[in-house]
């Protein structure tokens, strides 16, 4: 049984579980909204990883914490609405200086199969991660095999783990500039393995900004986090596998899934699982979740078409095209898939082509010493980011890899293989309403970017994208709505406190 601790929110003392992610204990506790919008609205948390901000409360008088990425500590004190403006702070110490052979970007599979891999070429290895431990979300606080052995492996070879550091940029040639709380050192590297990861990509339409609409890859974060779902019900719906994880997930921590809702035609989805014969660990898989979720409703061909909140209660509209159907429940996890997390590679300079990380046969980018593997080079899953990180730490390190090329290469084909079968239908792209917000950061709504000609231009117009998930969940949605090239590529890589970058050079570093 988990132990419980008491925090102050909002002027109530409340039990929490003590091993929780803050933002997982105040949905548990019904405080679904930690904060107000541009223009007055509740909002609640999104992603549950740290990427979409949503999630920002003032915490023991420090504003725009994001909750998701906080544990829950005895006696904190939380403020959930419109923050207190943040306070002027003196200027940062000067910046120490960090240096390894290998540095990887990323804790995920991808990160820790190159960390490994480069270890026992006998590089000094550094992970940096801006979560609270190994594992990126995929294997987000788990205990179990493979991600245990891996972390044990890891910790084996000797391989220095930095959490909760955020890459924001580059400082100099071979060498980054990165954030752990208030605090900014230089990362110095022989080598640097990225292994970033992706986000999910969010498709707009009415009410996904709501209290408890969260998405796909976010219900399951703040799941892992400590969230307490045993007895609600969920919707979940979007587009992808994820959907059926997310949806056995919540049934085994005592959730009713309503139903489960895929965009993508029935014909395409029966023909994809019929290939997975060829892939008996796959198929074994899938089984797996599906038969987690016997009796539980499954449509293909349908997608939400609104969500509005009823009473205590969210009612998701879906529909076929032809039919229309509504369902209550008391959480959405909706997503539509995931796109390559390529920031920091393209304030490096590497190559990007079709929005992913173009490498070579060994992983190394189009920057010299500058490596890439996993979701960020190409959305293909677990077994794809082992194989592709594997390379690039053995390539890092100047080592022959042990890693089959034909293995990659079928990993490579089934990531093919879903991105065809899980292509987003375009009836998704008429589902935004004009007076629907698009970008949630600044409250920009439809009809503001539907008159502006290109990604730059609605910038410009109306500050899409500029606020503090600097365009990592409005702007997969708009290239898809609108067809804009989203190009964001400039330092910070996430957004920092002036002061943090306003130190010096520690001369005696």
């Amino acid at each position: 049984m988990s132990t419980r601790v008491r925090i102050d929110v909002d002027g109530r003392s409340i039990e929490v579980d003590a091993d929780a992610s803050l933002a997982a204990a105040l949905i548990t506790a019904n405080v679904a909204t930690t904060r107000t919008s541009v223009r007055g609205e509740p909002r609640g948390p999104l992603c549950g990883m740290g990427v979409c901000f949503e999630c920002r409360a003032t915490v023991d008088d420090v504003p725009h914490v994001r909750t998701c990425m906080t544990r829950v500590r005895a006696g904190m004190r939380v403020r959930t609405g419109a923050p207190a403006a943040a306070p002027l702070t003196a200027a940062a110490p000067p910046l120490a200086r960090l240096d390894a052979d290998v540095v990887v970007v990323g804790a995920g599979p991808a990160g820790l199969a190159a960390a490994c891999a480069a270890a026992q070429g006998g590089k000094r290895v550094l992970i940096l991660d801006d979560n609270d431990g190994t594992g990126g979300q995929i294997w987000r606080r788990d205990a179990a095999t493979p991600a245990a052995t891996w972390r044990a492996r890891a910790q084996r070879l000797g391989v220095l783990v930095e959490s909760s550091t955020r890459v924001v940029g580059v400082h100099d040639e071979r060498s980054l500039l990165a954030v752990r709380g208030d605090a900014a050192r230089v990362v110095g590297y022989g080598a640097l393995v990225l292994a970033t990861g992706s986000t999910e990509r969010f498709v707009t339409f009415p009410g996904w900004t709501l209290p408890r609409v969260f998405g796909a890859g976010g219900a399951q974060a703040l799941l892992k986090s400590g969230l307490r779902v045993d007895g609600s019900r969920v919707v979940v719906a979007g587009s992808g596998p994820l959907l059926l994880a997310v949806a056995a997930t919540w049934a085994r921590h005592g959730a009713r899934v309503v139903a489960l809702v895929e965009q993508a035609p029935a014909a395409r989805v029966r023909a994809f699982a019929r290939g997975l014969w060829a892939r008996p660990a796959k198929l074994a898989q899938a089984a797996w979740l599906r038969a987690r979720l016997l009796g539980v409703p499954f449509r293909m061909g349908w997608w939400p078409q609104r969500i509005d909140s009823a009473a205590d209660a969210l009612r998701v509209t879906i529909t076929d095209g032809r039919r229309v159907a509504a369902l209550a429940t008391d959480y959405v996890a909706c997503g539509f898939g995931l796109v390559p997390d390529v920031r920091l590679a393209a304030v490096l300079g590497c190559a990007i082509e079709r929005g992913a990380v173009v490498v070579d046969d060994e992983q190394r980018t189009s920057v010299p010493h500058v490596f890439c593997a996993g979701e960020t080079t190409g959305i293909g899953g677990v077994d794809k980011a082992l194989l592709e990180g594997e390379r690039a730490g053995s390539a890092a390190a100047g080592i022959r890899s042990t890693t089959s090329r034909a293995m990659l290469a079928r990993e490579r084909r089934f990531a093919a293989a879903l991105e065809t079968t899980f292509a987003l239908r375009d009836e998704l792209r008429a589902l935004t309403a004009p007076d629907t917000i698009v970008c949630r950061c600044e409250d920009v709504l439809r009809s503001d970017v539907d008159a502006c000609a290109s990604w730059r231009d609605a910038k410009l117009q109306t500050r899409i994208g500029m606020g503090p998930c600097q365009g990592r969940v409005c702007g997969s949605g708009v290239a898809f709505t609108h067809g804009f090239a989203v190009a964001d590529a400039r330092p910070p890589v996430f957004n920092v406190p002036l002061s943090t970058l306003c130190g010096g050079p520690d001369s005696g570093a």
